[in-house]
C-alpha cells in the first residue's frame, strides 16, 4: 500500500471530518478510499471505458398508474439478460418502491435503466452502474464468466 500526503484547508478538513464521523468511516483514509473510487468510477462510466457493468435501478411508481406495473414487468422480462432480480415493496396504498439488480455491457444496461426511468408514473428513478470485468473462470469445472470490479 502506498501512502498519499494532501494539504487541505481548515474549513474543508473540518467538513471531511464530519463526513467520515456522519457516514462511520474509521478512519479519514478509508473515506478518502471511498470517495476517490467514486471519482474513477463516474470517469471510466463517463469516458465510456467500461464495457460491462453491474449496478442497482431503483425507483417509486404508483401502482395505480394505467398499466404501468404491467409494463414495467414486461420490460424486465423483455430485457431477462441483463434483469438479474427485482425486489418489490409496498409504500402505501398507492406507491411501489423496486430495486432490481442489472448486469451486463454497459450500453445495454444504461439504456434499460433510462427506459424504466422515464416511464410515465415512475419517480425518484435512479441508477447506480459499477463497472467490471467479465474474464473466464480459472480452474477445470469452469466454463462460466466471473464479474470483477473494478478497483
Amino acid at each position: 500500500m502506498r501512502h498519499l500526503t494532501i494539504s487541505v484547508d481548515d474549513d474543508l478538513a473540518d467538513t471531511f471530518d464530519r463526513l467520515v464521523k456522519e457516514k462511520g468511516y474509521a478512519s479519514r483514509s478509508e473515506a478518502f478510499r471511498d470517495l476517490l473510487r467514486g471519482a474513477i468510477t463516474d470517469q471510466r462510466i463517463e469516458k465510456e471505458a467500461a464495457k460491462y457493468c453491474v449496478g442497482v435501478l431503483s425507483y417509486v411508481y404508483d401502482h395505480d398508474e394505467r398499466q404501468l406495473a404491467k409494463r414495467l414487468m414486461s420490460m424486465q422480462h423483455d430485457h431477462h439478460d441483463v434483469t438479474v432480480s427485482t425486489m418489490h415493496s409496498h409504500l402505501d396504498h398507492h406507491n411501489c418502491i423496486e430495486a432490481v439488480i442489472l448486469k451486463g455491457p454497459m450500453d445495454d444496461v444504461v439504456r434499460f435503466a433510462q427506459s424504466v426511468i422515464s416511464q410515465s408514473g415512475v419517480r425518484h428513478g435512479n441508477f447506480h452502474p459499477i463497472p467490471i470485468e467479465m474474464e473466464p473462470g480459472k480452474g477445470k469445472h469452469h466454463t462460466h464468466l466471473h464479474a470483477r470490479p473494478h478497483t
